[in-house]
């Protein structure tokens, strides 16, 4: 499956942005479908993701209460809605697919499918 994000963009401090992640040649069943961002000269950091056969979102404790993750079973597209952005959500984030358990879901090395990354910057 492949994976295409989209929607990044500059944005002032406090406003809102919302990424979209579409799956082709393929669709999310059995996958876990995550975000992850790297800042520059900052690790790959775990945004929030969610098993798309069902359960609820988990969020990194730095998003969660501002980015919102939903589903578009119709469309294979996974989407996060980030509102009350601030600076230092600045970076390159990425959509990834991958089987994965709970206590897997946050670790990257457990995703094999990437999208090409999508740039949120922060700043007035």
């Amino acid at each position: 499956v492949q994976l295409q994000a989209s929607g990044g963009g500059l944005v002032q401090p406090g406003g809102s942005l919302r990424l979209s992640c579409a799956a082709s040649g393929g669709t999310f069943s059995g996958y876990t479908v995550s975000w992850f961002r790297q800042a520059l000269g900052k690790e790959r950091e775990f945004v929030g993701g969610v098993r798309w056969s069902g359960g609820s979102p988990v969020y990194s404790d730095s998003v969660k209460g501002r980015f919102t993750i939903s589903k578009d079973f119709a469309k294979n597209t996974m989407y996060l809605q980030m509102n009350s952005l601030k600076p230092e959500d600045t970076a390159t984030y990425y959509c990834a697919a991958g089987r994965t358990i709970a206590s897997t879901t946050r670790d990257s090395q457990y995703y094999y499918h990437w999208g090409q990354g999508t740039l949120v910057t922060v700043s007035s």
